[in-house]
C-alpha cells in the first residue's frame, strides 16, 4: 500500500507555507535551513535563516568570514557545533565546488556535517531527484500506517530508506512531493504525543488505527539527558558570554557564569577542544578567528 497519493493531494491543499518550499530558493538556502532545523523548532529557524542568508546569501560569502562569526551569528539555535560545520562546509564548496552546492548525495555526504538525511535532502528538495528522505517524521507515519506500530523504534539507515523508497512514486516531482508531504504529515498530524487522526488523509488506510492504536513494546532509543543543569546548558552560558563581547572574555568573567567549578571547567575544556572557543586564561577567551 503506498500513501504517497493521498498524503501528497493533502500537501497541496494544507502544507506549511515555508521559505525553503517557495520558488527560486537556493540550494544553499536548503542546505543552511536542513542544518538548522536539525533538533530546532521550525519557528524558532525561519528568522535565524533569513537573517543568515540575507548576511551570506552564498558558500564564498560565508567562506570569507571567520568561523566565530558563524558561531557568533548562530546565537541561541542550540548545538554550536552546526555553525562550525555549516562554515566548514562553506569552506568546501568553495574551494572543491566552484561555490556551488553539489546535488550528488555522495559528495554531499563529503561536506562536513552532512549526514545521510541532509545530504538527501539538498539533492531532492534542492535538485530534484528521486531519493528516499527520512527523518523522525517519515519513521513515525510509516511505522504507524504500514507497520501497525505507535513509534518507529530504533533507526536503522537501510531498513528506514527501504521502506520510505517504497512510497515513493517513480517521478521525479511526484516522489519530491510525497517526501515533502509525509515529512511534514508527521510534523503536524501524526505527531509523537498527541496525533490528529480526525485531520489525516490516510486515517482509513492507517494499519495502526485499524489495530486499535496498540502500545509499543519495541526496542527503543536511549532518552536524552535534562537540559537544565546540564554541561550542555552550562557550555550555552559561556559562548553567551563570548558573543556579547568584541574583546576576549577574562577567565573570572567565564568563572562567573556557573557556581560550579569542576563543571564550569568541564564545559569550557570541551568548547576549546571542539573548536568553538579559542583562547587561554591569561589571555583570555574568544570565539574562533
Amino acid at each position: 500500500m503506498s500513501i504517497a497519493e493521498p498524503v501528497s493531494g493533502w500537501f497541496r491543499a494544507s502544507g506549511r507555507d515555508l521559505p525553503w518550499r517557495r520558488p527560486g530558493f537556493t540550494a544553499w538556502g536548503t542546505l543552511v535551513s536542513e542544518v538548522m532545523l536539525q533538533q530546532t523548532p521550525v519557528a524558532r529557524v525561519v528568522p535565524r535563516l533569513a537573517e543568515w542568508l540575507e548576511r551570506w546569501p552564498t558558500p564564498a560569502d560565508l567562506a570569507a568570514v571567520p568561523s566565530g562569526e558563524a558561531v557568533r551569528a548562530w546565537n541561541r539555535l542550540g548545538y554550536p557545533r552546526r555553525a562550525l560545520n555549516l562554515h566548514a562546509a562553506a569552506v568546501a564548496i568553495t574551494e572543491r565546488h566552484g561555490g556551488i552546492v553539489p546535488q550528488d548525495v555522495d559528495q554531499l555526504l563529503a561536506l562536513p556535517g552532512v549526514g545521510e538525511y541532509t545530504a538527501r535532502a539538498v539533492a531532492v528538495f534542492a535538485y530534484g531527484h528521486r531519493h528516499p528522505v527520512v527523518d523522525t517524521n517519515v519513521r513515525r507515519v510509516i511505522a504507524r500506517a504500514i507497520d501497525a506500530q505507535a513509534e518507529a523504534g530504533v533507526p536503522s539507515t537501510k531498513r528506514d530508506l527501504a521502506a520510505m523508497d517504497a512510497q515513493l512514486p517513480d517521478g521525479l516531482a511526484d516522489a519530491r512531493l510525497a517526501n515533502a508531504a509525509i515529512m511534514e504529515l508527521g510534523a503536524i498530524v501524526c505527531t509523537a504525543r498527541s496525533p490528529r487522526c480526525e485531520d489525516c488523509p490516510i486515517a482509513g488506510q492507517c494499519a495502526w488505527r485499524a489495530a486499535g492504536y496498540p502500545q509499543y513494546e519495541g526496542p527503543r532509543r536511549p532518552g536524552q539527558k535534562t537540559f537544565e543543569g546540564s554541561d550542555r546548558q552550562v557550555r550555552g552560558l559561556i559562548l553567551a558570554e563570548l558573543r556579547a563581547s568584541d574583546i576576549p572574555v577574562t577567565q573570572d568573567e567565564i568563572d562567573a557564569v556557573w557556581v560550579d567549578d569542576v563543571q564550569r571547567t568541564r564545559a569550557l575544556q570541551g568548547l576549546l577542544a571542539d573548536g568553538l572557543v579559542a583562547g587561554d586564561p591569561v589571555g583570555g577567551y574568544e570565539l574562533p578567528g
